[in-house]
């Protein structure tokens, strides 16, 4: 037999920004493929919206409201998260935000909130689960960066920071935790549908200057983003680490 198990059945998943958009998404598709989730977010609401998704399914779902900003919430989250399934396998960076500025507007409230929420609580919730996955000698860390890591867009200059430097850190830590058995990887979108973007697509010049860039031709759906996250968190992606896999259209090998 070649073909690897896409399967994760019986694994643990933790998913941060679970109430909605892409991490929303990724968490129900990571029950669907066999997975209990762990769903962080700050807004109890949303994550319970998921939860009854991810129970239709008939795995469980534990939700944890949390400020992932926050170093004691996160190590709250976490430890409630081995009391009751006994293991984390596999966790999603994916909270993330975003203030569309130009350089010179941004405020140092602004910088600091978008550090905090897209590049400290990523690495520390990786810190905290990368402890239990040390001692497993097993896991699978998956961040959702973006293509505004790699390739210069017009506004969001400190949100560009975050990405790049979380496709750095997921080359770090997937070279210092490789030998512990922990694969870190990262997933870089372009433009999708979610309720971050809705406004924005719904007007026609600023899609069709993303359309321009974009071989592909259209705006990516959700569950495009999905297939990505569940292949990485598998067995079948088990060989690869330290990779950022851009779900882009094709974008990033065109450019503006």
């Amino acid at each position: 037999m070649y073909l690897p198990s896409f399967r994760i059945d019986g694994k643990t998943a933790v998913v941060t920004g679970a109430g909605r958009g892409i991490g929303k998404a990724i968490a129900i598709g990571l029950a669907e493929a066999g997975a209990d989730v762990a769903l962080l977010s700050r807004t109890l609401e949303d994550l319970e919206s998921t939860a009854d998704a991810i129970r239709s399914l008939g795995k469980k779902a534990y939700v944890l409201p949390t400020d992932v900003t926050s170093r004691d919430e996160v190590k709250n989250a976490v430890g409630q998260v081995v009391q009751e399934a006994g293991r984390i396998d596999i966790l999603i960076n994916n909270a993330g935000m975003n203030i569309r500025s130009n350089a010179l507007s941004v405020t140092d409230d602004e910088w600091q909130k978008i550090m905090d929420t897209n590049l400290k609580s990523a690495f520390m919730v990786s810190q905290e689960t990368g402890k239990i996955m040390k001692e497993q000698k097993d896991g699978k860390i998956i961040t959702i960066a973006s293509v505004a890591g790699a390739v210069a867009l017009r506004t969001g200059v400190v949100y560009a920071a975050t990405k790049a430097a979380l496709i750095q850190m997921t080359k770090v830590l997937a070279f210092e935790w490789g030998s512990d058995n922990i694969n870190v990887n990262a997933i870089g979108p372009w433009y999708f549908k979610t309720p971050l973007t809705e406004k924005l697509l719904q007007d026609p010049d600023y899609v069709n200057d993303i359309l321009a860039v974009t071989p592909l031709k259209r705006i990516g759906e959700l569950e495009e983003l999905v297939g990505p996250a569940v292949f990485l968190a598998s067995d079948a992606g088990k060989y690869i680490t330290g990779q950022t896999i851009f779900v882009d259209g094709g974008m990033t090998i065109n450019g503006f």
